[in-house]
């Protein structure tokens, strides 16, 4: 039986971190300066087993759940994940099961993780300029190794796939029309999103926000766009169609245009945290129920109760106010 928060907002995607570690050390999700070599990540015994995610997983597709997006830190480091996606592919009413990544190993993997039951994927791709791209994930990783992933990911069938892009004002602005044209007409859609205030390590500055109007305009200018309806409801990128055919770009803009009125996300951590919204401030312990001897019974009354106290919009109420707050890292939660 499905459940609604305050806003009557349902519950039906599930964000699923299964690692809190990357191989990326991103400046607007991972800054080098703090998740260094002393930085102390999640010790095995902590992170929440294959089973115990797949017994959530099934407890909260009887609230409605109907979508997992396997995210990290960067989820392909997982030892064995095929094993975890051929777990939650056998859940029946689950209609949706994605994972994001980086792309730095998807081509080694890409196989193994259709075969196992994974249905699509997402690349999280901030620039085509190789120069650009080695600094954005400040690690030195070439950009052609990730287009090699994608286009092995295609050939197993892991698509439709979207392709993720942060836009961080005097970083890569320059690099939209580019990756844009890049991915005309192969099917392949680019989602454009605005530079986010998540966590509290990113020095996240509103002067650092490329608004999606900017982006809109600049891509309209180049290639006449006209908008689509959304996929679902509370789908949190604007699609947009060429004119032309050459296909679909999207656009998220959750700073300037936020859609926390139609959000119908949960979050589960690597260590069984799970978060009603990406800004919260606090996470409510599932690994703590399932290690305590809880029944699917009490774990289900406990979310549902949790959930129909959720009222989070933190993108409507974002000011100064707000700016200190001691969120959850994008790098814990997944985005």
């Amino acid at each position: 039986m499905k459940t609604a928060d305050k806003l009557h907002r349902p519950l039906r995607d599930l964000r699923i971190s299964v690692t809190d570690r990357c191989n990326f050390r991103c400046p607007y999700c991972m800054p080098k300066e703090v998740f260094g070599r002393h930085w102390h990540f999640l010790p095995r015994n902590e992170l929440l087993s294959f089973e115990e995610i797949t017994r959530l997983a099934r407890i909260l597709t009887g609230l409605g759940m109907e979508k997992i997006r396997l995210t990290g830190g960067e989820p392909l480091l997982r030892r064995d994940l095929p094993r975890l996606i051929e777990m939650l592919a056998a859940i029946e009413g689950l209609g949706d099961l994605t994972l994001t990544t980086n792309g730095a190993l998807l081509a080694e993997t890409a196989l193994g993780l259709k075969e196992a039951g994974l249905q699509r994927i997402t690349v999280s791709l901030d620039s085509l300029d190789d120069a650009i791209f080695r600094v954005m994930n400040d690690v030195n990783y070439p950009v052609s190794k990730v287009l090699e992933g994608i286009r092995v990911a295609q050939e197993v069938g892991l698509e439709p796939i979207k392709i993720n892009t942060v836009v961080k004002r005097g970083m890569n602005e320059g690099s939209i029309l580019e990756l844009a044209h890049h991915f005309r007409h192969t099917g392949h859609t680019v989602r454009f999103i605005e530079y986010m205030d998540v966590g509290h390590t990113n020095g996240w500055r509103m002067e650092e926000v490329v608004p999606a109007t900017e982006v809109l305009a600049l891509l309209n200018a180049e290639w006449p766009l006209e908008p689509v309806r959304p996929n679902y409801p509370g789908e949190v990128s604007s699609r947009y169609r060429y004119c032309d055919g050459g296909g679909e770009v999207g656009i998220i803009a959750s700073v300037t245009q936020p859609f926390c009125r139609s959000c119908t996300r949960a979050r589960l951590t690597a260590d069984g945290q799970l978060y009603t919204c990406l800004f919260a401030t606090r996470g409510h312990d599932l690994r703590a129920l399932l290690r305590s001897g809880a029944s699917d019974s009490d774990i289900d009354v406990y979310i549902r109760a949790l959930w129909r106290r959720r009222e989070d919009r933190y993108s409507e109420l974002r000011s100064a106010g707000t700016a200190t707050l001691k969120k959850i890292e994008m790098s814990r939660v997944g985005g």
